[in-house]
């Protein structure tokens, strides 16, 4: 990688901000350089310029009168030595500089310039944009949307117009759901009606059915659903998207949306040696999801506890499985191929794997008692603390919050341990990592509540995949309708281009 220091001018031309502008005018045409650096006590205090000098001239003013220190632009941008050339190449251009200090623990140690930066032109293409992208794309905008957003240093998202939480904690799964795909909640007679929509759907289509007992066989319940969705698309003809209309694209998107909890159930199940078991017309979706999972009626608690999680992980921005599906989609591809891409991204540990890492780090623990000295010798090891922290959110993760209180509704020895461990590793991360902000995220309760309704860790992260289909499909119609292919571009650091061929010995 290549840093300022690689490309900076050292020693700096500089002086003070009593020498006059003729003095050094002269001083910089002898060194022929475009710029000055005023300096106090080895530190940069202001930059003399040619434009400056340029703008003395005009006012008719006697350059051996006039002082540096009336002239100079005071307070300079700097750059520090070992940041990457992007920096300084984003400084200079977006700023229209032409030099800045380069600054080492607050003394001046050199100064780069548009000329310095013609030293690796040759690995910059003519037309580069002239900003550089944070790694992870993080903070950066790459589409507008009206599903909903986060926003992580006020500890809040939102569905569409509504607060997340606040339908968590009053409407269903179903309305949520309904709220997404047709942008308002319904009412009742909306409701029950698309309750009656949904229900049917839930079943298998027959291809797919004579084919699962060799997928479950085959692969975890993530694998097995993405498998499952594709054969779906095939089996129902789904059709790019550039090829059909927003009313047959939204027909496939609640088929799908209403058919995955059941590829995953009975997945799970035949892999157990069960028999999977038929979708139930009269139950909600939550309680449908435990009785196929189960094979029992789950109680009202469990089922609403269940709902609630499910809200909460429907959406939540342009995380990396949503962007994922929505790339997909600019290519056209049709509404499977971008829930499979999508269910590839969140299988990633470090997106949709965390909830059953959260249970076996509490298992590790052990007893309360033992909670302290195992966080500290965990972060003393560089240990990530699974469940804890959040690229967004820099303070409580909302979904966290509102989900402690549905695990504390449930009781039970690992509520009381979890909410003990929560407090003993927030406050031991404050103080071994001051100015993180690290608290506990959706995966920490998450575990709690899945656990305590009864569903087997391996289908944390399978349970998750069965909400967020309704955010994925939701963001598929939503690119589809406004569609432009997403094309990002990459910037080339390797050996400068170009370079002869040598011919094969």
């Amino acid at each position: 990688m290549t840093t300022v220091r690689d490309l900076m001018s050292t020693p700096p031309l500089v002086c003070g901000t009593d020498v006059s502008l003729a003095d050094a005018a002269l001083k910089m045409r002898d060194a022929e350089s475009g710029s000055i650096i005023v300096v106090e006590d080895n530190k940069a205090i202001g930059i003399l310029t040619e434009r400056d000098l340029l703008h003395s001239a005009a006012a008719r003013h006697n350059p051996s009168d006039e002082r540096v220190g009336l002239w100079m632009t005071a307070h300079p941008d700097t750059l520090g030595p070992e940041e990457e050339v992007g920096a300084a190449w984003a400084s200079l251009s977006s700023h229209h500089y032409r030099h800045l200090p380069v600054v080492d623990d607050g003394i001046l140690v050199g100064v780069v310039s548009i000329r310095d930066l013609m030293a690796i032109a040759s690995l910059r293409p003519a037309d580069e944009a002239a900003h550089d992208v944070p790694r992870g794309l993080e903070g950066v905008v790459v589409s507008e949307t009206t599903v909903g957003d986060v926003r992580g240093l006020e500890g809040f998202f939102h569905y569409r117009q509504y607060s997340a939480v606040e339908l968590a904690e009053r409407r269903s799964l179903e309305d949520v759901w309904f709220l997404l795909f047709n942008g308002a909640l319904p009412d009742s007679e909306q409701s029950t009606r698309f309750n009656g929509e949904i229900a049917p759907q839930r079943v298998l289509p027959p291809g797919l059915l004579s084919l699962l007992p060799a997928l479950a066989s085959q692969g975890s319940p993530l694998d097995v659903l993405r498998t499952g969705v594709s054969l779906l698309g095939a089996e129902l003809g789904f059709g790019a998207t550039t090829d059909i209309d927003a009313p047959t694209l939204k027909r496939q998107a609640t088929r799908l949306c209403a058919v995955v909890p059941t590829i995953l159930t009975s997945a799970y199940r035949i892999r157990s040696g069960l028999e999977p078991l038929p979708p139930r017309d009269d139950l909600s979706s939550a309680a449908n999801y435990l009785w196929m999972l189960t094979g029992e009626e789950p109680s009202v608690a469990h089922a609403r506890a269940l709902e609630r999680y499910l809200m909460l992980t429907i959406d939540h921005g342009f995380n990396s499985s949503t962007f994922t599906a929505r790339v997909i989609t600019s290519t056209g591809a049709d509404l499977a191929a971008a829930v499979c891409g999508a269910i590839g991204a969140l299988s990633g540990p470090l997106h949709g794997g965390a909830p059953s890492r959260a249970l076996d780090m509490l298992d590790a623990i052990g007893t309360p008692d033992r909670a302290d000295a195992w966080i500290r010798d965990a972060i003393g090891r560089g240990e990530r603390i699974m469940g804890f922290g959040h690229r967004v959110y820099k303070t409580d993760d909302p979904r966290s919050v509102f989900l402690r209180g549905v695990a504390r509704s449930l009781g039970g020895p690992l509520v009381d341990f979890s909410c003990d461990v929560e407090r003993t590793v927030v406050e031991a991360l404050a103080e071994l990592k001051p100015g993180h902000q690290l608290y506990a995220n959706v995966e920490f309760f998450a575990g709690v509540v899945m656990d305590a309704c009864g569903i087997p860790r391996q289908m944390f992260t399978p349970t998750f995949a069965s909400s967020r289909v309704i955010g994925w499909a939701t963001h598929v119609m939503e690119q589809a309708a406004d569609n432009r292919l997403i094309r990002p571009t990459a910037r080339y650091v390797g050996p400068p281009p170009p370079q002869p061929v040598p011919v094969a010995s």
